[in-house]
């Protein structure tokens, strides 16, 4: 990736979690992030293939942080303690923008599509390595590690629709504790 595009894209990752989307058109995005329309097509296609970029890149974030959790945790302290990292309010106008593309790429939105390359898959290779980790047969991890990212991804929905973080938790907390069972 240039350099100038992996600049545009992180005032991108940290303009849109200061302010949102909303309603930006692909102008004045580009004016939010001291550049023009024109350079924002040259390195990403569309505003679009800008906000799917960001998305994978706050994704990557997510992994990276869950891989150092898997590391040194169990796993229902990895998923307590990810739950609270992903439960942040500050985190949250990512979260409303990967819903919002998520749910537009799935109705096949042009320029939003490319979304779903990965987007499931992405998340069950690191968790799946981490379920092989704590000792489970590969067939298993993975058949969990596509359980804990649907849990976890819903719980996640649930909260940014409802706002009842007290709710949320306690669903998450009794799925963490179900590892603590086996």
């Amino acid at each position: 990736m240039s350099d100038a595009r992996q600049r545009l894209l992180d005032a991108a990752v940290e303009h849109l979690a200061a302010h949102g989307l909303t309603d930006l058109s692909l102008r004045q995005l580009a004016t939010a992030l001291g550049t023009s329309h024109r350079m924002v097509i040259y390195h990403f296609g569309s505003k679009e293939g800008l906000l799917v970029e960001v998305i994978r890149a706050v994704e990557q974030r997510q992994r990276d942080a869950f891989a150092d959790l898997c590391s040194a945790a169990s796993p229902a302290e990895v998923i307590r303690e990810f739950w609270r990292r992903l439960s942040d309010p500050e985190l949250w106008p990512h979260e409303r923008l990967f819903f919002e593309i998520y749910g537009q790429a799935l109705q096949g939105r042009p320029g939003t599509t490319a979304l779903l390359d990965g987007v499931v898959e992405n998340w069950l290779e690191p968790g799946t390595l981490a379920a092989r980790h704590w000792g489970l047969d590969p067939t298993t991890a993975r058949a969990e590690a596509r359980l804990g990212l649907a849990v976890v991804r819903g719980l996640l929905l649930d909260l940014l629709a409802t706002g009842d973080r007290e709710g949320t938790t306690a669903a998450l907390e009794r799925f963490a504790a179900s590892y603590e069972r086996e």
